[in-house]
């Protein structure tokens, strides 16, 4: 999706009309309609109530517009980085991560670290496993935090945790006000919001899985981009979702989250090159077992001996 027509589009919304949203973007009001045309093309249904002074946003005008904000925003933290990065003469240690590790307490590692790594530019990119495995082999990536298996000798794992999975409701879904753990069985016939689309294999994959584990077919509604979006789907009234327990922490007010009668869960998953033993990765890892101690967590082993192994050069 062409964020310049995602830029064009929050501005109309802000505005509520066509003019003011001209001026503030510096641009012409026809070549301005004709963009905000062009996105409700691209995503197949209208965005804006034209007949409605100031414009209104439609039903699917305000899940883009919340959306948009999100992905702008994130767009001008990625920029802010790389400016910042391009002309510090600190060292630096480049974090690549998954969306959902965002709410299992990496925010809160990230602050750990750099109290004690002042010297540390630190650099956040958002991309998914697979993508991660490729920026680790290239030196793109110093380390990456993952939700999926990948066999690799190139690269080295440690499964941190596993994660419980919960079921996310609108507020005004009948099994949202429920007590109690729900089955999948309970689900089977609910329309499903699974993400992300792509790349595959993914944290989708891992959802359906746990479906047919259990002889269930799942009935899929929308195969949403990323995390946000499906959470977005959901409290739209589309469709209940599969999402890690960490996610409720961040959002609460439109989406209502269940257990899962089964056993159910993710593993949040640090990867990074093997022989690695650089001054920043050791301080990480070391971070990162202190904390897991901190909130009652158990240590991996693996995490132990790298800390180890790292330690003694």
């Amino acid at each position: 999706m062409d964020l310049r027509l995602l830029r064009y589009f929050v501005a109309v919304a802000d505005e509520g009309n066509f003019n003011r949203a001209a001026e503030r973007l510096h641009i012409a009001q026809p070549p301005l309609s004709r963009a905000i045309q062009q996105l409700e093309a691209h995503v197949g249904a209208t965005l804006l109530d034209r007949s409605s002074r100031p414009l209104q946003l439609t039903k699917v005008g305000r899940l883009l517009h919340s959306q948009a904000l999100q992905v702008l925003a994130r767009i001008e933290d990625v920029e802010a980085m790389v400016r910042a990065a391009a002309t510090s003469e600190r060292r630096r240690l480049v974090i690549g991560f998954v969306a959902s590790t965002i709410y299992a307490r990496l925010p809160e590692l990230i602050r750990e670290f750099r109290k004690v790594a002042k010297n540390v530019e630190l650099v956040m990119v958002e991309s998914t496993t697979l993508d991660q495995l490729a920026a680790l082999k290239d030196g793109r990536i110093d380390v990456g935090f993952g939700r999926i298996r990948f066999d690799d000798p190139a690269v080295q794992r440690v499964i941190l945790r596993h994660e419980k999975l919960v079921a996310a409701f609108s507020p005004d879904h009948p099994m949202a006000s429920g007590s109690g753990p729900v089955s999948l069985s309970d689900l089977a016939q609910e329309p499903q919001i699974i993400y992300p689309r792509q790349p595959r294999p993914s944290y989708a994959d891992q959802v359906l899985s746990l479906w047919r584990d259990y002889g269930i077919e799942p009935r899929i509604a929308h195969e949403a981009r990323e995390l946000q979006i499906a959470i977005g789907l959901v409290a739209a009234e589309e469709g209940i979702a599969i999402v890690p327990e960490s996610v409720r922490r961040a959002r609460s007010h439109d989406v209502v989250y269940r257990e899962l009668a089964e056993t159910a869960t993710s593993p949040i998953i640090m990867s990074h090159r093997p022989g690695d033993h650089s001054p920043e990765l050791a301080l990480m890892i070391a971070t990162i077992a202190r904390k897991y101690r901190d909130w009652g967590y158990d240590v991996p082993t693996a995490l132990d001996a790298h800390e180890a192994a790292i330690a003694s050069g």
